[in-house]
């Protein structure tokens, strides 16, 4: 099959023919068999929305990251001939709500890792990194240059903006409560946002891995194995997480017969389509971390 009838619909790479550059070099694939046959990596699909069936080349030379989606299986030599070209192989959940496996960095992306440490390891740098994020989030940038003053103006905004999208939705609301040692014991509305937290931070963590971030490098969280992982995860709080909760939790609500979670899940992995939050992330981890597009073929 030509390069040009790959991968109608939605795939990562569906703008082939698109100069790289602007491209996210992510390529996900869903329900089928990734083998290699006569040196070439073939995909072996099943009918899915994403693919009709049959067979399709990969073209792992110009592809960063492929993401492997539920039902997909791969071989020893696939593994081995993405190993030898840099690309990295993820498996993760529908549509990005899980990420189950995070391999080494890709060869000859050290220039997001040396920008990220740089800009941590210099106090200025990395409060105006931070103060960038609370400016993304708020709509404008704080004249504040103390950390701890901006994280209590951060938690006072929060706690307004839980108590507006409840209203929005007609959700009782009683405050934000997580019993870790009992999670189940929460009320809908508040199970929902762990839920619906825990897919976005794995969509951020598919981010941070396919530009080659650090994720204990955290600007705004600290004393965390993902702490910048919960940085990008976080911008996408109010607009994303929240209304993706409470929207699900009023109608799991009205129909007590729903399963909480899968909705979440099934409904988030459409919203991460339709919306393109992972290649939003990416763009915006770059900007963050002062890093260009311009990077020989990776995202």
């Amino acid at each position: 099959m030509s390069r040009r009838g790959l991968f109608p619909g939605r795939l990562g790479l569906a703008e082939s023919r698109i100069p790289h550059a602007d491209r996210h070099g992510l390529l996900w694939l869903s329900r089928g068999n990734l083998y290699v046959e006569d040196g070439t990596l073939q995909f072996l699909a099943a009918k899915s929305d994403l693919f009709k069936p049959g067979v399709y080349a990969i073209p792992y030379q110009s592809v960063s990251m492929i993401l492997m989606g539920p039902g997909t299986t791969v071989s020893h030599d696939a593994l081995r001939i993405l190993a030898r070209h840099g690309t990295l192989l993820a498996a993760i959940g529908e549509g990005g709500i899980r990420f189950y496996t995070a391999p080494p960095m890709g060869q000859g992306q050290s220039d997001v890792a040396r920008s990220h440490a740089r800009l941590w390891a210099d106090e200025k740098a990395r409060l105006e990194v931070a103060r960038r994020m609370y400016a993304f989030r708020f709509g404008r940038v704080l004249p504040h240059r103390d950390i701890t003053v901006l994280r209590g103006i951060e938690g006072g905004r929060v706690k307004s903006m839980y108590k507006t999208h409840a209203e929005k939705y007609g959700i009782p609301w009683r405050g934000r409560r997580y019993d870790r040692q009992n999670p189940s014991t929460n009320d809908v509305p508040n199970q929902a946002l762990n839920h619906a937290a825990t897919f976005v931070e794995s969509a951020a963590d598919i981010a941070v891995a396919a530009v080659g971030a650090l994720p204990p490098l955290g600007f705004i969280h600290e004393e965390s194995s993902n702490a910048f992982t919960l940085d990008i995860a976080d911008l996408w709080r109010d607009d994303f997480t929240v209304p993706l909760a409470f929207s699900v939790a009023r109608k799991v609500m009205d129909d007590p017969e729903l399963l909480l979670e899968r909705e979440i899940r099934f409904t988030a992995a459409s919203w991460f389509r339709k919306r393109k939050i992972i290649p939003a992330m990416i763009d915006r981890i770059k900007e963050l971390l002062h890093v260009d597009d311009d990077r020989g073929g990776h995202p």
